[in-house]
C-alpha cells in the first residue's frame, strides 16, 4: 500500500534532493525551458508553480521565501519582474511537460519542462539556404577525386603483392 508516500525520493538523500530541486528551479527560470527526466520534472513542477505564485505577491516576505528556494538573485529578479507579470492573469498551471523520447545511455524517459507562456524565439532561415547552395552530388559512376586516389592505392598494393 502507498499510504503516506506522496513525494518523489528519486534515489537521493534529502539534502541532495533539495539541492537538485534548487538547481532545476534556477535553470528553469533562467532559460524558461529545460530538458530533464520525467520523474525529476514531475517532482519539481509543483515547486516551480509555488515560486511563480509567490512572485506574483510582490512583497518582501515572498521575495525572501523565493530566495530560500532559488538562490540566484538575478534569476529571482527575472522571476519577480518578467515572469510574474506574464502570469498575472493565470491561476496556476504555469509549467508544461512535453515528452522528448528517451536518453541514449539508459533509456530514461526525457521531457522538456517549460513555462507555459514562454515567448518563442524566431527560427533562423539560414539553414535552408545553406542546403540549397551545397554542390550537387556526382553521378553514380563518378565517385570523385577521393575514390580515384583509393583505386590507385589498391593497384599499387596489388602490384607489390604480385611482384
Amino acid at each position: 500500500m502507498r499510504h503516506g508516500r506522496a513525494n518523489y525520493k528519486l534515489g537521493r538523500l534529502t539534502a541532495h534532493r533539495w539541492a537538485m530541486f534548487r538547481n532545476l528551479l534556477v535553470a528553469l527560470f533562467q532559460h524558461e525551458r529545460i530538458m530533464t527526466t520525467e520523474a525529476k520534472a514531475k517532482a519539481v513542477r509543483g515547486l516551480a508553480d509555488q515560486m511563480v505564485t509567490l512572485a506574483k505577491r510582490e512583497d518582501l516576505h515572498a521575495k525572501r521565501q523565493v530566495l530560500s528556494m532559488v538562490p540566484d538573485e538575478t534569476v529571482v529578479k527575472k522571476l519577480f519582474d518578467t515572469i510574474a507579470s506574464r502570469f498575472a492573469d493565470r491561476n496556476g498551471g504555469y509549467t508544461r511537460i512535453i515528452h522528448a523520447g528517451t536518453r541514449p545511455g539508459d533509456r530514461a524517459p526525457m521531457v522538456l519542462l517549460e513555462l507555459v507562456d514562454r515567448p518563442e524565439a524566431p527560427r533562423e532561415k539560414g539553414k535552408k539556404d545553406a542546403k540549397a547552395e551545397k554542390a550537387p552530388k556526382a553521378e553514380k559512376g563518378d565517385k570523385g577525386e577521393a575514390a580515384a586516389g583509393a583505386r590507385k592505392g589498391r593497384r599499387k598494393k596489388a602490384a607489390a603483392a604480385a611482384g
